[in-house]
């Protein structure tokens, strides 16, 4: 099941925690004075980014889009528009789409006027995957929308798996351990599905399409991808087959599984596992989606996020040893100021004696270092402080200018400049 034909979104971990959304409005707590940067192929929006930061990102959009534009044999009409916000907490406030966004959710483009929409994260490689992943999306609205046979219905006959699975392609490539380890697992467990039988959603279209595209792409070669998007748009995949491959869905589909075992079988073959160490964590003694673990300096701690006790995801603490649920550390009902845990970019991190663990949530729009003291799970601190937030978005420059910035901040809380070549609009 596709999240919706006018809008597709990068979801960086398996299961988006989004859920616990339910029930909420989209809040928005800021004001944001955009600009926009023109370049050659883009109007890029963004407010108070610094310079460097902003080059960087014009310069890796018009690379992305020279990569995408060869590949697919298109090039985009019209100025495309990105929409940068500082950080994921800024990012979920959106008005340029309808609905949450949940903290899984890496960004979007929208389909109506082909925007993209997506925070500057973390890390430089991360911002660049997620960045040529929705670049690939807006190609592909343009080659649908802009086909004198598709249209915008033409998008509910491409599974997901074809249209995530292009994106993730085209971004990371054919190789890619995170993917490996998927289709690793589907060989163990003797569950590798049809070309068909991948529009299930049990079948996560991000990583099975990927490889897919990567056997396909790579037997036939980079010039079906187009094709095959366009064909399955105007009758189905049945018909994308026949028309850009030359075989049939069936022989289609025995050359991707066929491809898949080929490739992991031998190195699976008469092998047995042998586990190192011992499960610590499981569905017996806590959650199903057990995720984001850190071990403290001591060894004797070990904290994780798990949705254990139903109603909410929540931070836990277990022995390191023996895996027993020493205490809940914080949670997004017992923390009701919190709106969500930003622990898909960071799992959390530990004081040098092992006595404090501070991890970084969202509250009112903003990014703040919550501070837990572990013998009761209290909070200690929640550092609100600009600083803080600039820290996440300070990433792209070199050390010495994000000290220098830094202590200029501290000094003088005055908002970073603008760049003044830039349009100006408010949000």
């Amino acid at each position: 099941m596709r999240k919706l034909i006018f809008l597709l979104a990068i979801v960086i971990s398996v299961q988006d925690l989004s859920g616990q959304y339910f029930g909420r409005n989209k809040p928005r707590y800021q004001h944001f004075n955009f600009e926009v940067l023109e370049t050659p192929r883009f109007d890029i929006y963004n407010y108070s980014l610094e310079p460097e930061i902003l080059t960087f990102l014009a310069k890796d959009a018009e690379l992305w889009y020279a990569y995408h534009s060869q590949t697919l044999d298109h090039d985009l009409t019209t100025l495309n528009p990105i929409i940068f916000y500082n950080n994921h907490a800024e990012f979920q406030q959106t008005n340029a789409i309808s609905g949450g966004i949940g903290v899984g959710t890496g960004g979007v483009t929208e389909g109506l006027k082909n925007r993209v929409v997506m925070p500057v994260t973390f890390s430089n490689q991360q911002t660049h995957q997620v960045l040529g992943h929705e670049l690939v999306h807006a190609f592909q609205f343009n080659i649908i929308l802009g086909g004198d046979s598709t249209s915008m219905k033409s998008l509910a006959n491409i599974p997901l798996w074809v249209i995530e699975g292009m994106a993730e392609y085209m971004t990371l490539g054919r190789e890619d351990p995170y993917t490996a380890m998927w289709m690793r697992n589907a060989i163990l467990n003797d569950n590798v599905p049809t070309l068909e039988q991948m529009a299930n959603p049990k079948y996560f279209p991000y990583r099975y399409g990927q490889t897919a595209w990567a056997l396909l792409a790579g037997t036939f070669g980079d010039h079906t991808l187009k094709p095959f998007l366009v064909e399955t748009g105007k009758y189905g995949m049945e018909y994308g087959a026949l028309q850009a491959f030359g075989v049939n869905l069936d022989n289609l589909s025995n050359i991707w599984e066929t491809g898949l075992r080929t490739h992991f079988e031998p190195y699976l073959r008469d092998q047995k596992e042998s586990d190192i160490g011992k499960t610590l964590l499981s569905s017996k003694n806590s959650g199903k989606l057990n995720v984001s673990p850190a071990l403290s300096p001591n060894g004797r701690w070990v904290t994780f996020l798990s949705e254990k006790d139903l109603f909410s995801t929540d931070i836990f603490m277990a022995d390191a040893r023996t895996g027993k649920i020493e205490r809940k550390l914080s949670s997004l009902v017992k923390d009701s100021d919190l709106d969500n845990f930003n622990v898909l970019e960071s799992s959390g991190t530990w004081s040098p004696n092992s006595r404090q663990f501070a991890f970084v949530g969202f509250s009112k729009g903003q990014n703040i270092l919550v501070i837990k003291d572990i013998k009761n799970g209290k909070t200690k601190k929640n550092i609100e402080s600009r600083v803080f937030v600039l820290l996440l978005t300070l990433h792209g420059l070199p050390m010495e200018k994000r000290s220098l910035s830094l202590a200029l901040l501290m000094e003088n809380p005055i908002s970073m400049p603008l760049i003044s070549e830039q349009r100006k609009y408010g949000s």
